[in-house]
């Protein structure tokens, strides 16, 4: 895998947690940092994904909305 150097800035708290958990887990910062914007644009994908996938459905107004989530006891 091909790397590319980059500067962030980190709040404080954020940093010294993230040394923590790097030492605790025997993985460098780099390793964490990757991880977790891996998993959040994944996280994006999914979402995007979901939102092709129900492109087609046809449009409901939200009062109606709202009387099919209490029909169905979600609210």
């Amino acid at each position: 895998m091909t790397t590319k150097r980059s500067t962030i800035y980190l709040d404080a708290d954020l940093h010294r947690a993230l040394k923590l958990k790097a030492v605790a887990t025997s993985r460098s910062l780099s390793e964490l940092v990757n991880e977790a914007v891996r998993k959040s644009l994944e996280e994006d994908t999914e979402d995007l994904a979901a939102f092709e996938e129900r492109v087609a459905e046809p449009l409901i107004s939200y009062d109606e909305m709202v009387k099919r989530l209490k029909r169905d006891g979600y609210i």
